[in-house]
């Protein structure tokens, strides 16, 4: 069985993008996909459970930590969100590798790295290519603060801690825009992974 690396493709894109459904586009299409949230949410019921109370004590309820707690202590103090990122990130970065050696294992050709503060965090230098999920900002704004608990504050807070989506959109080497429904997204998907898989089959792959 082969164990080239498959091409890594890193998924980004600011609060409100469309980043989660794009993602979930590409899983519908059989790419596997590494999502670092989610692998993030796994580490506060496991690994991460005494390095992040040691820090922050009073997080950990029932054996886990509780985000919002975090949250309330880290959001709106960078130096406190720096110190969580410290711990936080190697250990998405050790999930981020087994997840690429199962897929090199499995034969894929393609995986979609899922990361919300890519550029922001370096993580572009783990990936292969990058494509930034846009939208005008009118239709971000709209959906962002539709959600639950969302407000004003707490949207601004999270938008200077992310790169502006011009500057993203600049440093993309792929785009999806997701401002004109999900059918175009989909179209938009299907079109570049057969243009990745194309390039991967002309023997450009990774070893």
């Amino acid at each position: 069985m082969s164990t080239a690396r498959p091409f890594r493709l890193g998924l980004t894109g600011s609060i409100g993008m469309g980043k989660s459904t794009t993602a979930s586009i590409f899983r519908e299409f059989g790419v596997p996909v590494h999502d670092a949230d989610a692998a993030v949410h796994a580490i506060y019921g496991a690994e991460g459970v005494d390095p992040v109370e040691a820090v922050f004590p009073g997080v950990a309820v029932g054996g886990r930590i509780d985000r919002a707690l975090l949250g309330a202590r880290v959001l709106h103090d960078k130096a406190a969100m720096e110190k969580l990122e410290i711990i936080v990130h190697p250990l998405v970065h050790a999930r981020e590798a087994a997840f690429i050696e199962a897929a090199a294992e499995a034969s894929e050709p393609l995986v979609v790295l899922d990361i919300p503060l890519l550029f922001e965090t370096g993580a572009d230098g783990r990936v292969d290519a990058t494509l930034v999920v846009t939208a005008p900002e009118t239709v971000q704004r709209a959906r962002v603060l539709a959600r639950p608990d969302m407000t004003e504050a707490k949207f601004k807070a999270i938008l200077s801690r992310q790169m502006p989506d011009g500057e993203k959109r600049r440093r993309a080497d792929y785009l999806i825009d997701t401002g004109h429904g999900l059918q175009h997204a989909r179209q938009q998907v299907a079109t570049l992974i057969s243009e990745l898989r194309a390039t991967e089959g002309r023997g450009t792959g990774h070893a």
